[in-house]
């Protein structure tokens, strides 16, 4: 019998503008995967920013925390799921070639979906 692959998955609406809140869900996202744990990091609203390349260059270090470019790359080295709203990119006029590499766009039914999957959802 297989053994349950527990799942987590993080929503981030926010990017520069709330930097530790931002840099806490990456914190988080970083040390499930450290974990073995199946760890998803959604984007939604400004929390998008995040994964348009270059923009974490501008986001200052806070709480202590890794600069966020290093959070956001070591949890996708590490394993970790980065999606990102289609509608929220849409809005911002973001186009998929200005997201870094890693970034998977996805919408709304395939985020209800992982969240009823999965063993926990945090949002930040």
């Amino acid at each position: 019998m297989a053994e349950k692959v527990e799942k987590i998955i993080y929503f981030c609406t926010h990017g520069g503008e709330d930097c530790e809140k931002a840099a806490i869900c990456f914190a988080m996202a970083g040390a499930a995967v450290a974990l073995d744990i199946d760890t998803t990091v959604a984007l939604q609203g400004k929390g998008v920013y995040l994964a348009l390349k270059g923009y974490t260059n501008h986001v200052p270090e806070v709480g202590g925390f890794a600069p966020i470019s290093k959070l956001i790359s070591d949890f996708l080295e590490y394993g970790g799921k980065l999606l990102v709203c289609k509608p929220c990119i849409e809005e911002r006029k973001i186009e998929d070639t200005q997201l870094i590499e890693g970034a998977q766009i996805t919408a709304g039914g395939t985020l209800n979906l992982l969240a009823l999957e999965s063993d926990a959802h945090l949002v930040y």
